[in-house]
């Protein structure tokens, strides 16, 4: 059997349903899908932005309770209401991550996560975008 560990934290919004606001397992942590949620009231930020920034919030702090920050994601999966926003979201996005993981022109490849994105036919409590990683625990 696989021994797999709830995280948890206030300083995101807590789990509605039948699922972790992450699991860690061996070296990984798996980050459910964050949306735009105000952890203190429950409710959706308002605008594709603001939802934005608090869902990338969102993640950080669950992955701060795993003992991981953003530079430790190896793998996302971004789900969106409009495909249209996509380039809005990533400008957010690509600023959110740490100096030492961002793609920089003529500098060859950095370590960026693999990502997938796709548009989707609804998100939670009309969402315009939700996020779920995968990172890996820094070993001490």
């Amino acid at each position: 059997m696989v021994n797999k560990t709830p995280v948890a934290t206030n300083a995101a919004p807590p789990a509605k349903g039948t699922f972790s606001q992450a699991i860690r397992t061996g070296d990984l942590v798996f980050v459910g899908g964050q949306t735009g949620r105000d952890p203190e009231t429950g409710q959706l930020e308002e605008g594709l932005e603001a939802q934005t920034r608090r869902m990338l919030s969102n993640v950080e702090a669950i992955l701060n309770a795993a003992g991981c920050a953003p530079e430790d994601i190896v793998r996302t999966t971004l789900m969106m209401a409009d495909l249209k926003d996509f380039k809005a979201i990533d400008m957010i996005y690509a600023t959110w991550l740490p100096e030492g993981i961002t793609a920089r022109p003529g500098r060859g490849i950095t370590a960026l996560p693999a990502r997938t994105a796709f548009a989707v036919a609804g998100l939670p409590a009309g969402a315009l975008v939700m996020l779920e990683v995968v990172a890996a625990v820094p070993r001490d």
